[in-house]
């Protein structure tokens, strides 16, 4: 039942974005790639916290159950940080020509790949479970401290061709009502869809074991 209430809340929201968001000046009808990339840069972020929750819960209890939660939040969350950056390059090839400039925002996300990758490449070279878990967590949870730093400070002291994002600079929403709600709208689905995966996976998992 929530498969398909998913699956209706995402095709409502596709059909929302292509029928109902407005061009924009500047970008035209491209801002709809926003309501794609937007979304599961959000995943992506919450995700790569979610780990570190589980990490330090992991590092108090040294129960193996967050172990596991910490690892598939961490690989769904490099997943959405990948698609975030497959659809940005999209972007940037319709608007600047090109689909990577090592813009401020594209360096920075291409360094989070690097440090997440790394993170399941650490875990696979780790035979022993528990100080698997051990490192791994102390691991992600270092790593969610660049998180903040290179999603949303870092990228904002230099020049950048990246659009504003919805809140600008001064903290100011520039986005019409209709626009708001689709792009809430994706969000929403988004992180439902992730806790989906996350769920299925961590089911999976259990049952193997």
């Amino acid at each position: 039942m929530v498969k398909i209430a998913l699956g209706l809340w995402i095709s409502g929201v596709v059909y929302a974005v292509f029928s109902m968001v407005p061009a924009v000046e500047g970008l035209g009808y491209l801002v709809r790639i926003a309501f794609f990339h937007i979304p599961v840069a959000w995943v992506a972020v919450l995700a790569f916290f979610l780990s570190a929750g589980w990490s330090v819960q992991y590092l108090r209890t040294r129960e193996i159950q967050y172990d596991r939660k910490s690892a598939v939040a961490a690989a769904l969350g490099l997943l959405f940080c990948l698609l975030a950056t497959i659809s940005g390059a999209i972007f940037a090839k319709l608007t600047w020509g090109a689909y990577w400039n090592w813009d401020p925002r594209q360096t920075t996300i291409f360094i989070l790949l690097l440090i997440y990758g790394a993170y399941l490449v650490l875990r696979a070279s780790i035979q022993d479970e528990e100080e698997r878990a051990r490192i791994s967590a102390v691991y992600a949870l270092l790593s969610s401290l660049t998180v903040p730093f290179l999603v949303f400070i870092i990228p904002r002291f230099y020049f950048s061709l990246h659009p504003e994002p919805v809140l600008n600079k001064v903290g100011k929403l520039e986005m019409n009502v209709v626009m708001l709600y689709v792009l809430l709208a994706a969000v929403g689905a988004c992180t439902v869809l992730f806790w989906q995966l996350f769920e299925c996976i961590v089911h999976n998992k259990q049952r193997s074991v």
